[in-house]
């Protein structure tokens, strides 16, 4: 069975991001850009699983073409090969997804490994659409994962408890924070990595399912005030708290 790897690029979360000139869009000038940290758990966990299984390993990522030191460093984490699909235009999950799933189905059966969400957009859908193209069973947000053969056994934290999957592979699964530690590759992998084929395509955005009208930054907070001290000002916080927050 292959084992697949869906790399994003995000902005680094320290990175302070403001509309661009057109409105619609973010302004990333001077932005620093990392691999989705979600991401970075799921990686961990498909080489844990090529190296139990002893399957092939792709990592792949879809945008734009200054992500290949990352699909390095992939590569050296224990991929065998990388393929960045390089786009001409904006993607929701939809069109990655489709873009994604072009290129996995030839390997079915094969289990995917995606982060949970990106840390830009925070929508947390890919997963499920490119289980919808490919066919494939969907466990999303999983924060342990057991295999024993081809079943296995994983857990999500959910409201008020912690809710345990099983059932049999291929599958895809989006991964949570804790899922893992991830590994740092060594100056040998990192070296052998060089020799390892990493392919960029040029690919053209499939047709968006949204339209983004407005990008705004919020609304600047009114200041805060000081009703008083003490037990006497009791009074007037339920009063403003009634009145103006409505929140009583």
């Amino acid at each position: 069975m292959n084992v697949v790897a869906c790399l994003a690029r995000v902005p680094d979360t320290a990175s302070r991001i403001k509309p661009g000139s057109d409105g619609k869009s973010p302004d990333l000038e001077g932005a620093q850009f990392v691999v989705n940290p979600y991401d970075e758990f799921a990686l961990e966990e498909a080489v844990k699983l090529r190296e139990a299984k002893g399957s092939s390993l792709l990592a792949i990522h879809v945008g734009p073409v200054d992500f290949q030191k990352e699909l390095r460093n992939a590569l050296a984490k224990g991929a065998d090969k990388a393929i960045q699909l390089s786009t001409t235009g904006p993607l929701g999950p939809a069109g990655i997804s489709k873009l994604l799933a072009e290129q996995i189905r030839p390997l079915l059966p094969a289990t995917v490994f995606l982060g949970k969400q990106s840390v830009d957009g925070d929508v947390g859908a890919t997963g499920a659409f490119l289980g919808n193209e490919l066919g494939l069973p969907v466990v999303s947000k999983i924060s342990t994962l057991k295999i024993e053969g081809d079943r296995f056994s994983a857990t999500r934290e959910v409201e008020g408890g912690v809710e345990t999957i099983e059932g049999a592979l291929p599958c895809i699964f989006t991964a949570e924070k804790g899922l893992n530690e991830p590994r740092r590759a060594g100056l040998n992998q990192i070296m052998a990595a060089k020799k390892k084929p990493l392919t960029v395509e040029t690919k053209s955005a499939p047709p968006p399912l949204l339209d983004v009208l407005a990008l705004e930054l919020p609304k600047d907070r009114p200041a805060g005030r000081m009703l008083g001290e003490g037990v006497g000002a009791v009074a007037a916080l339920v009063t403003a708290l009634q009145n103006e927050a409505k929140v009583l």
